[in-house]
């Protein structure tokens, strides 16, 4: 099958309702190519090129230069941007990807497009590249052609072509194309899948293309319906959200068998935009974590994120729970105003027919943390009991009873965060009180 750009045809529409149309040049053949066919088909005000230099090669300037040659030939505007590479042990090709698609997260509005010049050969080295690592049905499903980017949305034209028959274009058109010196370091694993693997496996199958793509559908599929089926469990297990992150019934979970509890477990991170726990995480959680007993506090942590069990339920912590090292010893608050804390939650008051703190003029409301040994008698109760009790009684999840803000009047301790307020600061049925609300940003 040779290429054309009349092939970009059905996807002329895409590109036109998009907000703005970007393509990713980097003036190699395969994007000079993209850029090219959608110029002859649409015209050079149909899309904007993007050109990342990774500073990472002595001739990055000169590719600069030639990419904006190209563009001004075909009346393209062409925006440049550099990025730093910082390699911390994941590897310089990964490193250097997240740069860049971090520019074009940051680059796209909604309802934006970006194009980028993937082919059927990046195709079959992506899903080889993901199988040796030990990839799932997700990573072997290789590159989707189109998916959601930031608030954008990327879309591959070209990846039903190989290499080869767009070169057969690219030089029937007498394009001018660079080549990255890099592409020949055998040190990159995708260079060596390229150069070494692949030869051998065209050797012996020369539609490996077609076969790879076929393979890369079937897996696609297979993760499709393992999403379909964890959302309905999820369902099953009632999710809510929690003051920080989301919890799960872990009763219901119990009764799924182990392959559908860590289907739902990937998905229920992915759901909510959380790096998704890899295979070894996933037998932690079903072996250490979920048959621990009662009374214990376990705790998984992967790549940020932290799973953690209490009351029967399952806590999924996108975020730091440790309180800051250092908190105020007092933080004055104006009543009526929202007070942001050193952990970035949030208190806020709002005025309320028969409930809520008591509040006179000249009070003066102060905020404080747990020390130890406090006391309190909220509302409706005969006698006081010490907070770490009330805690246990009121439910509130372990990793909060630090942080919570003590809510102090005229120096005598008024209100718990919004768990409730104690006796002889509350309001009667016919007076107005300071109802309270302590969040977090979600």
């Amino acid at each position: 099958m040779s290429f054309s750009p009349d092939h970009l045809a059905p996807h002329v529409p895409k590109i036109r309702r998009a907000g703005h149309c970007y393509l990713a040049y980097s003036g190699g053949m395969d994007s000079h190519v993209l850029l090219q066919a959608v110029v002859k088909l649409l015209g050079a005000d149909a899309v904007t090129a993007i050109h990342i230099n990774h500073q990472l090669s002595k001739n990055a300037d000169a590719w600069r230069q030639h990419c904006q040659a190209r563009c001004d030939e075909l009346g393209v505007v062409m925006q440049a941007e550099i990025v730093t590479i910082d390699n911390d042990g994941q590897g310089v090709e990964q490193a250097a990807r997240e740069a860049r698609y971090a520019v074009f997260e940051k680059l796209l509005s909604l309802s934006d497009l970006l194009l980028m010049a993937h082919h059927a050969d990046d195709q079959v080295e992506t899903v080889i590249y993901r199988l040796l690592r030990g990839s799932g049905p997700r990573g072997l499903a290789g590159m989707p052609q189109v998916r959601s980017l930031g608030p954008g949305e990327l879309l591959r034209p070209l990846l039903s072509y190989t290499r080869a028959e767009l070169e057969v274009y690219a030089r029937a058109e007498n394009l001018n194309w660079i080549e990255d010196e890099s592409n020949q370091d055998l040190s990159f694993d995708r260079n060596f899948i390229r150069q070494k693997v692949v030869p051998v496996i065209a050797e012996r199958w020369t539609d490996y293309c077609p076969r790879v793509a076929h393979s890369a559908a079937l897996c696609g599929e297979s993760d499709q319906l393992a999403e379909i089926l964890a959302a309905q469990d999820l369902i099953a297990v009632y999710e809510r959200a929690e003051r920080i992150g989301w919890s799960i019934a872990l009763d219901p979970m119990m009764t799924l068998d182990y392959l559908r509890q860590g289907n739902l477990l990937r998905h229920w991170a992915g759901q909510h935009g959380l790096p998704q726990p890899g295979h070894k995480v996933v037998e932690t959680i079903l072996h250490e974590l979920l048959p621990a007993r009662e009374d214990a506090e376990p705790l998984v942590i992967w790549a940020g994120v932290q799973l953690r069990r209490f009351h029967r339920r399952l806590y999924l912590l996108p975020v730091d729970l440790e309180a800051p090292d250092q908190l105020p010893a007092t933080i004055e608050w104006c009543a009526g105003e929202v007070l942001s804390l050193p952990d970035n939650s949030q208190l806020s008051m709002t005025l309320e027919q028969g409930k809520g703190l008591k509040l006179s003029r000249g009070d003066t409301v102060e905020i404080r943390f747990r020390a130890g040994g406090e006391r309190c008698k909220p509302l409706g109760r005969s006698r006081s009991n010490s907070l770490k009790k009330l805690f246990l009684e009121y439910g509130l999840e372990p990793w909060l009873r630090n942080r919570i803000p003590l809510i102090y009047i005229q120096d005598q301790l008024a209100a718990v965060g919004d768990l409730w307020v104690c006796d002889e600061f509350s309001v009667g049925e016919s007076e107005a009180g300071f109802a309270i609300e302590w969040r977090f940003p979600q």
